[in-house]
C-alpha cells in the first residue's frame, strides 16, 4: 500500500477545494474525476443531488479530459473515475490502477462544423473519409490535444483516414469540449465532439452537425474505482456507494430521463451488451 506525495495530495486538495462548497468531514468527500463531457452537458449537476440527498456523501467533481482523469487515479488523487477510452481504461485496470469497470452509459461521436461546409462532408456515413475530405481542404480542423477521450478517439480517426496531423488547417488547442466548440465556432472550423455536448451547446452556437451515424464514433462511459489496495487515504466506501448507484435502476433511469430541449444526451447501458452500431443508430436517432 502507498501513500500518497504531499505535493500530489495538496494539488488535489487546492483543485477540489475550488469546486466543493461548504467544508465537510473527509470520511464524507468521494472525488470523482470525470470528462468535460459528462460536466458540460449538465449530467451531473443533474445526477450528483439526487445522489448526495440519499447518501452521506458529498461529490467533489474534477472535470479533465480522460487521460488526465487517469493519471490522477493512477496518482491516487482520486477515490474513482468515470471516463470514455475504452483502450486506456482497459490499460488503467490491467495495471492494477482501477478496480471493478462498470459500463454506466453511451451516447456518440459526431463532427460539426460550418453551414458552409469548405470540405463538403454533410452527410457522409464514413467517418475516415469525410475527416480525410477536412484534411485535404482549405478548411480549419480543431483538436481537443488535451489528451482526452475525444482526443484520442480523434487521432484514431485520423490514422483511420490515413492522413497525418500536421497538415495546414490542423490546431491543437489544449482545451475542453465547451472550449474547443467555442473556439470553432469563432473560426469557423470543423471538431470533433461528444453529442452531448454539442446538444447542451449547439443553441449558442453557429455550427452544424455534418458526419454522424458511423459505428467507429461510439462513445461508451465507464466508471472505475481507483483500487484502495494502492492507497491508504481513498474513501473506496463512497466510490463503491456512487459507482453502484449510477448502476442501479434509479440511476440508469435518471440518465435515460435526462433531457436537454427535449432530446436524449446519454444512454443507460449496466449490464447491457450494445453493438457500436446499434449505439451511433439509437443516438442519431433522437
Amino acid at each position: 500500500m502507498k501513500v500518497r506525495s504531499l505535493t500530489r495530495t495538496a494539488g488535489a486538495l487546492a483543485v477540489s477545494a475550488l469546486l466543493a462548497g461548504p467544508v465537510v468531514a473527509a470520511d464524507e468527500i468521494v472525488r470523482l474525476a470525470t470528462t468535460t463531457s459528462t460536466y458540460n452537458s449538465g449530467l451531473l449537476d443533474y445526477l450528483l443531488p439526487k445522489f448526495e440527498a440519499e447518501h452521506p456523501y458529498q461529490i467533489q467533481v474534477i472535470p479533465v479530459g480522460t487521460g488526465k482523469a487517469l493519471r490522477m487515479g493512477q496518482d491516487g488523487d482520486v477515490d474513482l473515475v468515470m471516463t470514455h477510452a475504452p483502450d486506456a481504461e482497459r490499460a488503467f485496470v490491467e495495471a492494477g490502477y482501477g478496480v471493478n469497470p462498470l459500463s454506466v452509459m453511451y451516447n456518440d461521436f459526431v463532427i460539426v462544423g460550418p453551414e458552409s461546409d469548405l470540405a463538403d462532408v454533410a452527410g457522409s456515413e464514413d467517418v475516415a473519409e469525410a475527416m480525410a475530405d477536412i484534411a485535404n481542404s482549405d478548411a480549419l480542423f480543431i483538436s481537443r490535444g488535451d489528451d482526452s477521450g475525444t482526443h484520442k478517439k480523434e487521432l484514431k480517426l485520423w490514422e483511420a483516414a490515413g492522413v497525418a496531423v500536421d497538415f495546414e488547417g490542423y490546431r491543437s488547442v489544449g482545451q475542453g469540449m465547451g472550449k474547443v466548440l467555442q473556439m470553432t465556432n469563432e473560426l469557423q472550423g470543423y471538431t470533433l465532439t461528444d453529442r452531448g455536448t454539442w446538444l447542451a451547446m449547439q443553441d449558442k452556437l453557429d455550427l452544424a452537425l455534418l458526419v454522424e451515424g458511423d459505428e467507429r464514433l461510439f462513445n461508451p462511459y465507464q466508471v472505475i474505482l481507483v483500487n484502495p489496495e494502492r492507497y491508504d487515504d481513498l474513501n473506496a466506501e463512497g466510490a463503491r456507494a456512487l459507482a453502484q448507484w449510477l448502476v442501479s435502476d434509479e440511476g440508469q433511469a435518471l440518465i435515460d430521463d435526462f433531457r436537454l430541449n427535449g432530446q436524449v444526451l446519454f444512454h443507460a447501458s449496466a449490464g447491457e451488451e450494445v453493438s457500436a452500431a446499434q449505439a451511433v443508430s439509437e443516438a442519431a436517432a433522437q
